[in-house]
């Protein structure tokens, strides 16, 4: 019997290792059939995925398989320590219901050229609820013969223990006043919840534009005055500022917006061209309404109210003017459209015929803001970098994101108590 039940545990961790053998924390999608992935609080399109503890709202997740059949997709939920990494809680102590579900919400496309299967779900519901507040990360499997991963996707749930007053500084630091970004805040404890130890038991998280990447961690108060956390620092939480986000409009493939070239139609496809963009680095700041680096699905083609199914899917020929390659970079499309990384399918190649970097991107009617970021070619640092091609402004608009995590002394996981979204010219 103790070498049944041996096999046993064998054989089932060795099948979960197989289904997450490519797992990455982080926002990622696994299969080029998968598109247009979006993860918001339900009714607000440009938001982030953070949700309150015990909130009647929920958070709407969604994408489209543009194989434009069904499959079997499922989906599972996992509690993660302040680095994204696995908490040390049982699956039971934050999860109330059931451990694993069916995805079983979508619906075929209708009018498009290319056929699509819009897929959505909320969460929490009636089969899947957290218990705790902390980092956690939505997985999606395609369970079509072996059980493989489609989608990962981040997601924060708070307590609010803690108000955040947030206060936009002029850079301490003389070389970085015309050119990054700098956040003094307070958080004042607004619960009965007694912290302790807070310059040990609490840490601070900034992001700039939702960006994880480029994230400020691991920051305790700086000192403590009566029931305030105080986060004073010089020239510690500082972000380039960099310019406001190119944008393009794809709601009408009909009628050419005001930087699309061409659009053509070839063996059912839409080809979209643009028009070439230059390189910002040493532009002066020009000021404009963007929504920092995000998209969102919309048609003025379509009557339909649900575009999520109307819309076409198009191939966009990016174009960035550059009489010579930078030989010592790669060159990306970058922004929520890509997930926030340098993803191989947002890459571009510099052709000479064109005196630039060209790339082809599918995309689905909507609104799209994006940048171009590079990362040195053999360098171990892939970190994007913005700067090169767009250059930094300190009078851009930039939306920031501070989260507070707290670990009590002898605790098993990171809460997250306080939360505050707000953008640098509030």
């Amino acid at each position: 019997m103790k070498h049944l039940l041996l096999l046993l545990f064998l054989f089932t961790s060795y099948v979960i290792i197989a289904q997450d053998q490519n797992l990455r924390y982080e926002d990622y999608i696994y299969k080029n059939n998968i598109k247009t992935v979006q993860f918001h609080v339900d009714g607000l399109f440009t938001s982030y995925p953070i949700i309150e503890l015990g909130s009647p709202s929920a958070l709407l997740f969604s994408f489209d398989d543009i194989d434009g059949d069904t499959k079997n997709y499922t989906y599972t939920i996992v509690h993660c320590d302040m680095n994204w990494q696995p908490s040390n809680l049982a699956e039971m102590e934050y999860l109330d219901g059931f451990i694993e579900e069916w995805l079983d919400r979508f619906q075929f496309s209708f009018t498009a050229i290319n056929p699509y299967t819009h897929y959505w779900l909320y969460l929490p519901n009636a089969k899947m609820n957290w218990l705790k507040s902390g980092n956690y990360l939505l997985k999606v499997y395609e369970n079509e013969g072996d059980k493989t991963l489609a989608i990962t996707r981040r997601f924060t749930v708070v307590e609010p223990l803690l108000r955040i007053l947030p206060q936009m500084m002029r850079p301490a630091a003389p070389s970085k006043q015309r050119t990054h970004q700098e956040i003094d805040f307070i958080a004042e404890n607004i619960s009965k919840t007694e912290i302790r130890r807070p310059l040990q038991e609490l840490k601070a998280v900034i992001l700039q534009n939702g960006r994880w990447d480029s994230a400020i961690k691991d920051m305790p108060p700086y000192f403590v005055r009566n029931n305030q956390f105080i986060f004073d620092y010089q020239d510690r939480i500082s972000f380039p500022a960099g310019k406001e986000f190119r944008d393009l409009d794809l709601r009408s493939l009909r009628f050419r917006s005001e930087n699309i070239a061409l659009i053509e139609r070839f063996d059912g496809n839409y080809e979209v061209t643009l028009l070439k963009d230059l390189k910002r680095a040493t532009d002066s700041y020009f000021q404009q309404q963007d929504i920092n680096g995000q998209f969102v699905i919309e048609s003025f083609d379509q009557d339909s109210l649900d575009h999520n199914l109307s819309n076409d899917y198009a191939n966009v020929l990016f174009n960035l003017y550059s009489p010579e390659p930078l030989y010592d970079y790669d060159v990306y499309v970058y922004g929520e459209l890509s997930d926030w990384h340098l993803d191989e399918r947002f890459k571009m190649i510099y052709n000479p015929a064109v005196n630039g970097y060209v790339g082809k991107i599918r995309l689905k009617q909507g609104y799209y803001e994006y940048a171009y970021a590079v990362a040195p070619r053999n360098g171990k640092d892939r970190t994007p970098n913005l700067t090169e091609i767009e250059g930094n402004w300190h009078e851009t608009e930039n939306h920031y994101t501070i989260f507070i995590y707290y670990r009590p002394f002898g605790e098993r996981y990171d809460r997250v108590i306080g939360v505050i979204n707000f953008t640098s010219n509030f």
